[in-house]
């Protein structure tokens, strides 16, 4: 078991623990390895044979890991035909615990792309489908390019599930033996099939009221989907962790009134005339807030718009909790993003944009009003599925992460899936420098400034991990100030993220990256940087999350290059903020920096209690989650309703 007195550890050393399940993967890997090399000299044709060969047998036998030695070797000569290097042992060895149904840890920078295709290929052989899922459409594209013609190579068709298709394309994609994709969009696709479909594959979904976007016409048609026999998840704790807090939902749209216009935009004024913790609480934590018997009366007693005079009480209370709610616990360019009028939620752990996301209950339309923004019209349910549910569809489930040990335990109970980390091919020689805490976040931005122009001036590559698009803008404008050329990286500029990362490394580079977690293209340091001291990352947060705060730390020292890292914190970290105002207060007053601003190391014990604080919390919220889907879907079935779908006729 992994404790919090070891996850400093765990940064240096890259995740490394108990080995003893190797043994026996390291003795398949050599003996892969020794075969693969006798395919050498055999032809391409003969390639394709053999992989014809294995998909007969894979459909006649069995038992499909009598075929994984003979698998993994045509797959490894032909990665070395196709992209000219081949699998180590250890991606073989994390290929074979793939196969067997484990998460496997594998470092940053240590081919986890090529390790999928190992069990893709085998698993495809039985001609049922594989899913290979990924974080974003940049990603699966890439990857269906990039590692498709290895299948080819051995006779199996690969195919791709982006954004913009359309229905007959998405059937004809889920129809290859491979299928890259996004956890988005495979878990809607299997959404709309319930919609076209109904539970036994007879009864299709009628609408009462309202539209469904992406489904009005396909009353009748048949599924894109054939199944769900394998699904390869890359980042998984990423997607089976982080992401599960929020169920996939298809939306049922209500047209917009001019009265449900009105009370968005009149419940954000009206948020600003209550005073907190008199008229209303909020709970940071939770990042709700709720009306006090006071503030009830004064709600009622305020102006209101003609309009609005057909507004029962309960619902004006709900609408301005929510205005409080979008004022104090969701901040621009931290949360979401506005982009042409609209409001685009920005990904907690990765810092993407999360395109077609809405927050529910109005949230999203509260928002809107806040920002002045077009308020879009409020959604229903018409069906929803958790992650948690919907990937333990699957026959076989796997996958891959630089950041799965502390998750373990959730992994295994959730998804009855073990976590397996595998050594990395070099030694990992990542050093890690105490952390520096601040009592104000000026004084922690002058500190990172000063830090990064004395490793600029030493030839060292910067990566700096920022919470937030405003922080990252604002050290940005601090860099230019000292003259230091800089790439940022954050939300607004997510379509440059394979190129900013892939210059990372260069020598005088300086990323600053908002929530840089696991971004799929390596970091590859030049040789002046290498013989510096490598890629050195600033932390300039504690995440609520120690995996995320491992995923940034582990873009420095891959694949045994040099690296190192180190956090910077303040008392004024958006970690922090989760604790009641009285007592940060009292905790600030507490604080004796010295004349520029630091604290002792003895503070950071408060930002460690903070961080298990909130991942307790947030693993409370997904098996409360998990908890209702059960009964909701027991309550479904005893009633003989499909549990995925909202309303059926």
């Amino acid at each position: 078991m992994i404790t919090r007195d070891h996850v400093w550890h765990l940064m240096k050393t890259g995740g490394r623990v108990d080995a003893s399940r190797l043994s026996r993967w390291r003795a398949q890997a050599t003996a892969i390895i020794k075969r693969s090399e006798e395919l050498r000299g055999e032809s391409d044709a003969d390639l394709l044979r053999r992989g014809r060969e294995l998909r007969w047998q894979a459909k006649t036998r069995p038992r499909l890991v009598d075929l994984l030695p003979e698998a993994y070797a045509l797959v490894r000569e032909a990665a070395l035909r196709v992209l000219g290097f081949q699998h180590f042992a250890v991606q073989i060895q994390g290929g074979i615990a793939l196969f067997e149904g484990h998460v496997a840890e594998m470092q940053t920078g240590e081919g986890k792309t090529l390790t999928a295709t190992l069990p893709a290929f085998l698993r495809g052989l039985t001609g049922r489908g594989c899913h290979i899922v990924t974080v974003n459409d940049y990603l699966a594209n890439r990857d269906a390019e990039t590692m498709g013609p290895i299948y080819q190579r051995l006779g199996l068709s690969v195919g791709c599930i982006q954004t913009p298709m359309q229905t007959e394309e998405r059937r004809t994609a889920y129809a290859k033996d491979i299928t890259y994709g996004t956890a988005k969009e495979i878990g809607f696709d299997f959404l709309r099939d319930r919609l076209r479909t109904g539970a036994d594959g007879s009864s299709g979904y009628r609408r009462r009221n309202g539209l469904i976007p992406g489904v009005a016409s396909i009353g009748g048609e048949a599924p894109v989907q054939r199944g769900h026999y394998f699904a390869l998840i890359d980042e998984a704790d990423s997607i089976l962790i982080d992401e599960a807090r929020t169920p996939l939902i298809i939306g049922l749209t209500q047209p917009n009134t001019a009265a449900t216009v009105n009370l968005f935009r009149w419940s954000q004024r009206a948020s600003m005339r209550l005073e907190r913790d008199l008229e209303f609480v909020y709970e940071p934590d939770r990042r709700m807030a709720y009306l006090t018997d006071r503030g009830c009366r004064k709600v009622l007693l305020m102006a209101k718009p003609s309009l609005l005079d057909c507004v029962d009480a309960e619902r004006m209370y709900k609408h301005v909790e929510q205005a409080l709610a979008s004022r104090y616990g969701f901040q621009r360019d931290r949360d979401y993003v506005v982009v042409d009028d609209k409001i685009v939620i920005v990904d907690e752990s990765t810092g993407r944009q999360m395109d077609g996301r809405k927050w529910q209950d109005g949230l999203h339309q509260a928002i809107e009003a806040k920002e002045l923004v077009p308020i879009t019209a409020a959604t229903g349910q018409a069906a929803r599925v958790t992650v948690q549910t919907y990937f333990r569809q699957y026959e076989h489930v796997c996958g891959m992460t630089g950041t799965a040990v502390q998750a373990r335990r959730e992994l295994n109970h959730t998804y009855a899936i073990s976590v397996s980390p595998i050594p990395t091919n070099r030694p990992c020689i990542r050093t890690g420098r105490p952390p520096r805490i601040f009592a104000t976040a000026a004084a922690k931005r002058r500190a990172v400034v000063q830090e990064v122009v004395r490793l600029h001036a030493a030839g060292r590559a910067i990566l700096v991990g920022t919470p937030s698009v405003d922080a990252s803008e604002a050290l940005g404008r601090a860099l230019s100030d000292c003259g230091i050329e800089h790439q940022i990286l954050n939300a607004r500029f997510h379509e440059k993220e394979a190129e900013v990362v892939a210059r990372a490394g260069q020598t005088g580079g300086v990323t600053i990256a908002t929530n840089m977690a696991g971004r799929g293209t390596d970091i590859q340091l030049d040789e002046r940087v290498r013989d510096s001291g490598g890629l050195h990352v600033i932390a300039t947060e504690m995440h609520s999350s120690a995996r995320i705060d491992r995923q940034l730390v582990g873009r420095a020292a891959r694949q045994g290059d040099p690296g190192s890292f180190q956090f910077f914190l303040s008392l004024e970290d958006e970690l922090l903020r989760c604790l009641k105002p009285d007592k940060l207060v009292r905790l600030r007053a507490q604080a004796r920096p010295n004349a520029d601003g630091e604290l002792s190391l003895s503070w950071l014990r408060l930002f460690r209690r903070t961080q298990r604080f909130l991942e307790k919390m947030h693993r409370k919220e997904r098996k409360l989650l998990l908890r209702h889907e059960r009964q909701r879907s027991d309550a479904h079935n005893h009633m003989g309703l499909d549990p995925f779908l909202e309303l059926t006729e």
